[in-house]
């Protein structure tokens, strides 16, 4: 398939249980899906909430756990794939992960976060190390975390895998606007990759969400754009785009080495 339709889930940052999450995230893929899309996207740590806390860990399964297992009959009932987040345990760490369920309900991709940033996230979570590409529908996808998109190196390594499209939920402050109006276009653009930034809405705690979400096209230019407030944001990515844009700029291709 050359075209995917993508829709973005920009949630109200609820104080709520994870299985009120599942209730609003039902919701989301029914709607997304009666509008056409093929894929509903998720922002960071979606099930279980950013600033959960202490509660991280109560809220946390393993990769093939019951979120994965609610997630996956959700996928089913709309017929819709989804790329979901929460709080992953594993042999006693836990992780901020992503998994990807296909629209038959199979779990086909996963991610740790590799990059922790800041006095919160270390205090609970444990980072991993690499990323991985995965099929779906044609097309060859990775999945980034957050800050994962901020260093260079991991959108790359991703395209460098053969991603063809990168799913990056994140939990962006508004006094980080830069972010997701400069640098994630340009991660696009460097790589020539289309990328979807799913962030949340309204406030927790002492955080302010941006809102902004944004899918982006691989010559850097954005398809959809969020405002501040709740919504399910949406565009159809086209293959053929991913090709015109690297043989326009062949970053990828006409790398050199340094020696450091």
């Amino acid at each position: 398939m050359n075209r995917l339709i993508v829709s973005i889930f920009q949630s109200f940052a609820r104080d709520q249980t994870p299985e009120a999450k599942l209730n609003w995230l039902d919701m989301a893929a029914d709607r997304a899906a009666g509008n056409g899309s093929t894929l509903l996207i998720c922002p960071e740590l979606y099930l279980s909430g950013y600033l959960a806390g202490d509660l991280l860990a109560d809220r946390a399964h393993p990769i093939d756990g019951e979120y994965a297992e609610r997630v996956g009959e959700i996928a089913q009932l709309h017929s819709i794939a989804i790329a979901y987040t929460y709080p992953e345990s594993h042999s006693g760490a836990l992780y901020n992960s992503a998994g990807f369920v296909s629209s038959d309900g199979a779990l086909i991709g996963h991610h740790r976060k590799n990059h922790i940033p800041g006095t919160y996230e270390p205090r609970y979570f444990t980072a991993d190390h690499g990323i991985t590409v995965f099929d779906y529908a044609g097309w060859k996808i990775a999945i980034l975390i957050c800050y994962d998109i901020e260093f260079p190196e991991a959108a790359r390594q991703a395209a460098l895998l053969g991603a063809e499209f990168l799913i990056v939920p994140t939990a962006l402050g508004a006094q980080w606007s830069f972010v997701a109006e400069k640098l994630v276009p340009t991660r696009a653009w460097e790589n020539g990759v289309y990328l979807a930034y799913a962030n949340w809405a309204g406030s927790e705690g002492d955080i302010t969400y941006l809102g902004g979400s944004r899918i982006i096209g691989p010559d850097g230019i954005d398809e959809a754009v969020a405002g501040p407030r709740e919504e399910i944001l949406m565009a159809t990515l086209d293959k053929s785009r991913v090709s015109a844009a690297r043989a326009r700029l062949n970053y990828l291709g006409d790398r050199t080495s340094y020696e450091v």
